[in-house]
């Protein structure tokens, strides 16, 4: 029988080493960087909540509680007012200030525990299965708060959740389109040069000579403001897609102008493969690697863009929830004062920003090709 043999690489000493995989050096360089996992950690849980949106948050996200706008986080207590242990409970509360938003517990004793799977609002689980499960609440009168609620009483925490996932979203599809066409755009550019490289380039130093925040706006503006909040978001989607391939296309364009000269790209134009599938299938797979880092450097300007729009009123309207128009409450520093809570967005949109950076440096790190063949 004949028996299998591992690749070997010969050291110095002479001694045989296995050679590892590209997936098995790229894991060993990515997870020293303990930034970088811990961001992707983040990105994970932040991207299963908002999916689960509807099962995690305890209200429906336009429910008003009109008696308690301006809510601060509910306080959750284990110890009654006689001392006594429980589990994880509430008080009811009421409105002892309306001139200053005050709050403060009911003089009952009674004890509203937080029960887990219950039955609240309807709603669809993963977009597509009718349910009213929740993963937590408590019964009226108590209230469960978990971040506050804002100005007209909706409660923060589940208008968090429904935001994010449009806040999140947005720079998933965005790159997604931006990249597809910032690839395309620079490998035919790349590939073709002359005149075509010319038009193309040209267009693209255009663009990118614009403000990219004031060209977002006029593009913004050139649709009617009262459109649904479905458009809008694929609205945002172009627009953002608009203004930041051109500059993608450009680093690509100066990539494929290097690769085209490989031997593979001559023996496929040897062979009649179309000048398409050249790009393709044979000169684009080559730009993977930092396309891949790039495209998670730069999610965060996607979120961003969106949260711009809508904090300024030109993106998702109410009471649709989106990151950026949570935060439209907090424009005035008297009401920062007053109501911390109300920032809690902001929070989520500095993590996430965040995570992304600190992921997109490792995966720059781990995909070096010096360090890969320098440990291979």
């Amino acid at each position: 029988m004949a028996e299998t043999t591992v690749p070997t690489n010969l050291r110095e000493d002479g001694d045989q080493t296995p050679v590892q995989s590209p997936w098995r050096l790229f894991w060993k360089h990515f997870r020293r960087s303990q930034v970088a996992v811990w961001g992707g950690i983040i990105l994970v849980v932040f991207y299963l909540a908002v999916l689960f949106a509807g099962f995690l948050s305890p209200y429906d996200y336009e429910t008003q509680y009109r008696r308690h706008n301006n809510h601060p986080p509910t306080k959750v207590k284990i110890r009654d007012r006689d001392g006594n242990w429980h589990r994880p409970f509430v008080y009811a509360t009421e409105m002892v200030d309306p001139m200053r938003t005050k709050y403060g517990e009911v003089e009952d004793d009674t004890r509203y525990p937080i029960k887990f799977f219950v039955r609240g609002a309807d709603y669809k689980l993963l977009w597509l299965f009718p349910t009213n499960i929740h993963l937590l609440g408590v019964d009226e009168p108590g209230h469960l708060f978990v971040f506050g609620t804002d100005a007209l009483g909706r409660d923060i925490y589940s208008r968090l959740l429904h935001g994010g996932r449009i806040s999140l979203s947005v720079g998933l599809l965005g790159i997604l389109l931006t990249y597809s066409l910032g690839l395309l755009v620079g490998g035919i550019a790349g590939y073709y040069g002359g005149v075509v490289d010319n038009i193309l380039m040209r267009f693209s130093e255009v663009l990118m000579s614009i403000p990219g925040l004031y060209l977002i706006l006029a593009l913004r503006a050139a649709f009617p403001a009262d459109i649904r909040s479905d458009l809008v978001y694929l609205i945002i989607i172009g627009i953002l897609a608009l203004v930041y391939w051109a500059r993608l296309a450009r680093i690509i364009r100066g990539m494929v102008l290097s690769l085209r000269e490989n031997e593979y790209v001559t023996a496929a134009e040897a062979l009649g493969v179309p000048s398409m599938m050249i790009i393709v299938r044979h000169i684009l797979p080559n730009t993977m690697s930092f396309v891949i880092v790039a495209a998670t450097i730069s999610i965060p300007a996607y979120i961003l863009g969106e949260v711009a729009l809508s904090f300024l009123g030109a993106g998702i309207q109410e009471p649709i929830p989106s990151w950026g128009n949570m935060l439209q409450q907090a424009q005035k520093v008297s009401v920062l004062k007053q109501f911390p809570w109300i920032l809690t967005p902001g929070v989520f949109i500095f993590l996430a920003v965040l995570a992304f950076n600190f992921l997109g440096d490792g995966l720059r790190d781990a995909l070096d090709p010096k360090k890969v063949q320098g440990d291979s």
